[in-house]
């Protein structure tokens, strides 16, 4: 008998400190802290070099959208400067704002009309002078064939903005509106492209960024061949502004993927789904992309976002919700790391890390802000 109690708390011990080790392995949570906006609500977040650009909006009322410029802890608003003659844009909020360090672009949208679609509206300015509305035609972005919008981007050889139309043969297209002299927008042919749909694959991309002088849209293809029906995560990428265009369709796409967000520089990083989990891969300047291994299994629905993933010193980290909790993912291909979060709940739609190594969020209804050593 007196052995076997031996026994028992030798393994006892044992126990205990496996668990005691676990427990100090297990990564410390993220400490975020609240920034403080003003009454608004942040929507959008832009940076370039040491400048963040916050969208605002004011919920439930039909006040003109806020944009502040954050620039070394001291905010400052900028003039936003709506058409007298364009309804929409006093109650406009912001869905994508493109800035270079000289030029801003704006892309607003609010809901209207019998059916309540969104009407968009496109601002441009600087900070210096602030945002003014450009009022377009009905059919630039409405009408029977209209589609979405989803991002303004600005690349050295110009600005865009991006969405969908309907399709020259089928479907949707993506499209490309491109400026023109008189502050009207145009949209650009599709045919003959790899943004075109037709009968055997439908293109989706839903989101876009720029990488230098191209274009990078991500989303999801869908293959109708021979009665199958397979949607892959998919990135379609221009040469210059909206010439010579590709399609890459990312490796490892299971069942069912999409591509969500992505963040370029020397190359670019994008998040998305595989069968329901987050997926992340590479794609370098040739053209080239890998899924990267060991990501977490975290849930990612089709209607979850996920803010485009930062580059840390060559380590990614992507912001993401778990039952509605905000979680760190970071690492590089083969070893991650998913630490919990103090302060923010609710879902992550926009994250942008700065030089100083700030990592600033919007979650829920709330900015906030951690340093990453």
């Amino acid at each position: 008998m007196r052995r076997v109690t031996v026994v028992a708390m030798l393994l006892l011990a044992t126990v205990t400190a496996c668990s005691a080790k676990a427990s100090d392995d297990k990564p410390q949570p993220v400490a975020w802290t609240k920034v403080d906006v003003g009454p608004a609500e942040p929507v959008t977040l832009t940076g370039h070099d040491n400048q963040l650009l916050i969208g605002l909006r004011h919920r439930g009322a039909k006040v003109v959208p806020e944009l502040q410029l954050l620039e070394n802890g001291t905010r400052t608003p900028i003039a936003v400067k709506p058409n007298p003659a364009s309804p929409y844009a006093f109650e406009a909020i912001w869905y994508s704002i493109a800035y270079d360090g000289k030029q801003l672009l704006a892309l607003g949208g609010a809901a209207g009309g019998a059916h309540s679609n969104t009407r968009w509206t496109v601002w441009t300015g600087t900070p210096r002078t602030g945002l003014i509305e450009h009022p377009q035609n009905f059919f630039t972005f409405g009408g029977q064939d209209a589609g979405d919008l989803y991002s303004a981007v600005i690349t050295p050889s110009g600005s865009a903005l991006l969405g969908s139309w309907g399709g020259v043969e089928t479907g949707n297209d993506a499209m490309v509106w491109l400026p023109q002299a008189d502050g009207k927008w145009t949209r650009q042919s599709p045919a003959k492209t790899v943004l075109q749909s037709t009968p055997s694959l439908l293109v989706g991309p839903s989101s876009g960024t720029t990488l230098g002088e191209s274009i990078v849209l991500v989303g999801s293809q869908v293959r109708l061949a021979s009665g199958v029906v397979a949607q892959e995560a998919t990135v379609w990428q221009s040469a210059k502004l909206n010439t010579g265009w590709k399609r890459i369709v990312l490796p490892d796409p299971g069942g069912r993927s999409q591509a969500i967000s992505a963040t370029c520089t020397k190359d670019c990083v994008i998040s998305g789904y595989v069968d329901g989990q987050l997926a992340i891969w590479q794609l370098d300047a040739s053209g080239t992309a890998k899924r990267l291994q060991g990501v977490p299994s975290i849930p990612v629905g089709d209607k979850d976002k996920l803010p485009p993933p930062v580059i840390d010193d060559g380590k990614i980290v992507q912001v993401i919700a778990q039952d509605n909790k905000v979680k760190v993912v970071s690492g590089r291909d083969g070893h991650w790391t998913v630490q919990d979060s103090d302060g923010p709940d609710g879902q992550p739609t926009a994250a942008v890390l700065m030089p100083d190594h700030k990592l600033y969020l919007i979650a829920g209804t709330s900015l906030w802000q951690t340093t990453f050593s």
